[in-house]
């Protein structure tokens, strides 16, 4: 998975419904500005495996390649190597294998994946079901070649037995999956605050990052979640805020795209859209947002 050469692209999540990836997807990116695109490729709630429609797949890859637009597919929320359930683990796999399948049809960059909970007993014990569960999946992708969308790992807020929450947990979930380069890392700004990554402070935003490369070494990092946060940091609470209006703050996301270790990383927005303000515009805070960013992103002396 190539990055974007120079710039940060920002984007968001955009909803696929109706009209599906390109007829839904890609006309509300344009409504919203977005420079880069997420998406589902199935119920984020549940564990169906829906096919894809061939005209819309390739209706999406094409677009995205001729706008240059870095697009990515985030996985099921239910899944979790380190369920103690054989059958959640079993589903896990096969959801995973779905979004990782969906995402090279669409010629998706990365499948994100958030990295569960050791609810099996210690960590090590969940880990050992991560490595089970996944390094066969992540064999599979080499039959995609330089195609192959990456794995990227997003730790959570902290809620409950989280494995990766700090930075640091993702050393040891690396080292279980033998620190496969099809694995990268998604940041989320809202998870990482959650965590007690204090954003917000003097030199916060770089002691995370710190963290994160020591973690899992340079490179690893291909994509960031740009939220803000609706609780204190520590909170443990995944509330997404829109930029600016949060706990993290304006200038956090500034310091956050100005250092070298995000350096042509994409972003993408999963923030408040809009649809509830007084005046029902779908997406109006999404654009905000977006045009927010690409002002910290110029401010930076980030090239656009």
């Amino acid at each position: 998975m190539d990055l974007p050469a120079q710039r940060n692209p920002v984007g968001a999540h955009v909803p696929v419904a109706g009209r599906g990836l390109a007829g839904t997807g890609l006309a509300y990116a344009r409504q919203v500005g977005a420079e880069s695109v997420q998406v589902f490729v199935a119920n984020p709630r549940g564990w169906a495996t829906p096919a894809g429609n061939p005209a819309q797949d390739e209706a999406f890859r094409a677009a995205c390649a001729e706008t240059g637009t870095p697009a990515y597919v985030h996985a099921p929320y239910l899944i979790n190597f380190g369920s103690d359930s054989a059958a959640t683990r079993e589903r896990s796999a096969e959801s995973l294998r779905h979004s990782l399948h969906r995402a090279h049809a669409i010629g998706a960059l990365g499948v994100v994946v958030h990295t569960g909970s050791a609810l099996c007993g210690p960590p090590a014990a969940a880990l050992a079901h991560v490595r089970r569960g996944v390094l066969p999946l992540l064999d599979e992708l080499e039959a995609f070649g330089d195609a192959a969308p990456a794995l990227l790992l997003e730790p959570t807020a902290g809620q409950g037995r989280s494995l990766c929450a700090r930075m640091a947990d993702l050393g040891p979930y690396l080292e279980a999956l033998d620190r496969h380069p099809a694995v990268g890392v998604c940041l989320d700004t809202c998870h990482a605050f959650a965590a007690g990554h204090d954003l917000a402070a003097p030199g916060g935003v770089a002691a995370m990052l710190d963290e994160l490369t020591d973690a899992v070494g340079p490179g690893r990092l291909r994509l960031i979640h740009a939220n803000d946060s609706e609780d204190a940091v520590g909170a443990r609470k995944d509330r997404h805020a829109n930029i600016g209006a949060g706990m993290i703050g304006a200038p956090a996301f500034g310091e956050l795209l100005a250092h070298p270790a995000t350096a042509g990383v994409p972003l993408v927005i999963e923030t408040p859209d809009g649809r509830h303000d007084p005046d029902r515009v779908e997406g109006a805070r999404h654009a905000r947002d977006i045009a927010r960013l690409k002002e910290l992103r110029a401010a930076a002396g980030v090239p656009a």
